[in-house]
Formats: structure tokens, sequence, C-alpha cells
């Protein structure tokens, strides 16, 4: 009985998790539609990082600081579209 607990408990944890993934995802997606600036920017970023990781020489020593400052950027942008979603998700309600 108590496994059998455990184990509805956990596929309730589960599809809980999924549903939550789920409606998060087209909100971001809707984000990026609507701030299209931003996405690209993110974009650019990802294009830049790649280029220096490819590039042979290290930019006078700047290049493992500018890649980092990149991947900073893109991660703040993503959390500025999340934010932005969970806002116009709560306005929905």
């Amino acid at each position: 009985m108590k496994k059998r607990l455990i184990s509805i408990m956990l596929v309730i944890c589960v599809v809980s998790m999924f549903s939550i993934i789920y409606t998060a995802a087209p909100a971001i997606a809707d984000e990026r539609a609507a701030h299209p600036r931003i996405a690209a920017a993110i974009q650019s970023l990802e294009e830049a990082i790649a280029d220096l990781k490819q590039a042979p020489h290290n930019f006078g020593g700047h290049k493992a600081e500018a890649i980092a400052a990149c991947q900073k950027a893109i991660n703040q942008l993503h959390k500025a579209l999340a934010f932005r979603g969970k806002e116009d998700a709560k306005k929905m309600r």
C-alpha cells in the first residue's frame, strides 16, 4: 500500500512538472515573437560565441572574457523573456 501511494505521488509530480514546462514554453516563444530584437540579439550573441571559439587567436587576451560576457548576456535575456512571459500569463488568469 505504501509503495503504491509513493508511486501515485511520483506520477502526480512528474505530470505536474511536465505541465509546468509545457505551459512555460509557449509563453517564452510568444515573448520571442513579441520582442524580435531581443530574440535576434540572443541569436547574434550565440553566433559571436561560436565565432570566438573557432578563432585561432585570443584577441589580445580578451577571448575568454568576451565569451563569458556573451554567455552572461544571453542568460539575462532569457531571464527577461521568461519574466515577461510569467507576467503576461498572470494577466491572462
